[in-house]
């Protein structure tokens, strides 16, 4: 006999939120902005304030629709039915355990910093990619909470080496180091949507409280405040870490580095320091890859609840976890895991990643338009319907612009990747017609 469905709070809801977030990504994207000047701060303004309505329009469904697991799944299906609810569903579990592989890479490429045979010897690598991968798997099969004591825990240690980096970096700060606005031989309208572009992954994940609701203590009060409290803490980490590390780094140093952070962090406190915050990065990745372990089980099981999905993946254990969902998906990650250190494939490896960053974007597209829909059209939120508009629309808009954002290739094969769903879909209606 199951257990009672276990349940996480305010902190570890919001943990969930900045972890999945926060990701090797950020300890990186600084050198990479660096080429292009301080315009970069308005693209990481721009994608912040996106994110910002998403995660508010995020924050009010999960009131709307309270207790309902699934987040983009259950929300896109709300608003326009089963079909648009499943490719949703589909193109974002996909993103998911092929999006974990990537996070497994990042760990590696981050601990290659203190292990160098890491780098240098892919068998090791592969080994510890697969070992990470399993031994989250098993954590999250002990339950959400246990799960959510290491989300805390990670989300805290990764945290901190960014938080130190800020506040003591004030003290080194010149601005003779900040950079022009413009660094590039491109105008400004030109260069702006290719920074924008670049800060814009760096929010995906802002949906992360919504999807396991049901295992949310108070969701209609806790999952708003987590999403909103969670993107809001991680706006203010990148925008200010990036502006910290352009007056300590000179642009010549920063564009070049590979680990920007450690090298503010070892100009600021020595090698110990620079250590430290280079530990930080190794602990993002770690912490996302449970957090995003946790919900790539969770996504399939909130389909399958509906008929949606087969129903092996809502089977949960004795803790309440949907147990072969978890696995199947780590299985499926493990084979990609494996592919990537296959040599002649890690360039389609590294597209297929690539493409998956679209069945993120869709969702909050759909995410938008719904929540006009089913606010308007259904009448729950009458009494505001000006302001529903302008929330669901600038949310959408934002989508739109995020999606052509990301390239026409992209776009293109990304939205094959949608479809590919469609005939497992026609399968489980039809496998259900007479239920």
């Amino acid at each position: 006999m199951a257990k009672e469905p276990q349940k996480i709070g305010l902190i570890t809801t919001t943990s969930l939120v900045i972890g999945n977030m926060i990701g090797a990504g950020i300890f990186v994207l600084p050198a990479a902005l660096a080429k292009y000047g301080s315009i970069s701060l308005l693209g990481w303004l721009f994608s912040a304030a996106g994110a910002l309505i998403l995660a508010k329009i995020f924050s009010n469904f999960s009131v709307i629709l309270a207790g309902k697991s699934g987040g983009p799944y259950a929300y896109s299906r709300a608003g326009f039915g089963d079909f648009i609810g499943f490719l949703v569903a589909w193109g974002y579990w996909v993103s998911c355990w092929v999006g974990n592989a990537a996070i497994a890479v990042a760990v590696i490429s981050a601990l290659s910093f203190f292990f160098p045979v890491l780098e240098t010897n892919p068998v090791y690598g592969v080994i510890l990619g697969l070992s990470l991968i399993w031994l989250f798997t098993w954590v999250n099969s002990r339950g959400v909470k246990e799960s959510g004591k290491i989300q805390v825990f990670t989300t805290v240690l990764k945290l901190a080496p960014l938080v130190f980096v800020i506040i003591m970096g004030l003290f080194f700060f010149q601005l003779d180091n900040f950079p022009a606005f413009n660094l590039t031989a491109e105008s400004n309208f030109a260069i702006f949507p290719v920074v924008a572009v670049l800060t814009l992954y760096a929010f995906l994940g802002i949906e992360s409280a919504t999807i396991p609701a049901e295992n949310v203590e108070n969701p209609e009060v806790t999952v708003p405040r987590a999403t909103m409290l969670g993107t809001i803490i991680t706006t203010l980490v990148y925008i200010l870490g990036t502006v910290v590390l352009f007056g300590i780094l000179p642009v010549e140093i920063l564009r070049e580095s590979p680990t920007p952070f450690a090298d503010a962090g070892e100009i600021i406190g020595g090698e110990f320091a620079g250590y430290f915050v280079a530990a930080g990065a190794s602990i993002a990745a770690i912490g996302a890859l449970n957090g995003w372990i946790l919900i790539t089980s969770q996504v399939p099981m909130a389909i399958a609840k509906d008929a949606l999905f087969p129903k092996v993946f809502k089977k949960e254990n004795k803790n309440g976890v949907p147990i072969l969902g978890l696995i199947i998906g780590s299985v499926l990650t493990s084979l990609l895991m494996l592919m990537n250190f296959t040599e002649g494939l890690v360039d389609q490896f590294e597209f297929v990643v690539l493409l998956t960053t679209l069945t993120c974007l869709v969702p909050y597209l759909f995410v938008a338009a719904s929540y006009v829909a089913v606010l308007i059209d259904k009448k729950l939120h009458t009494d505001s319907a000006v302001k529903t508009f302008a929330l669901g629309g600038l949310g959408f808009l934002y989508s739109v612009w995020s999606i052509y954002g990301s390239g026409h290739d992209t776009v293109f094969y990304g939205f094959l990747l949608l479809i590919s769903g469609i005939p497992f879909y026609v399968y489980m209606k039809w496998n259900n017609r007479e239920k």
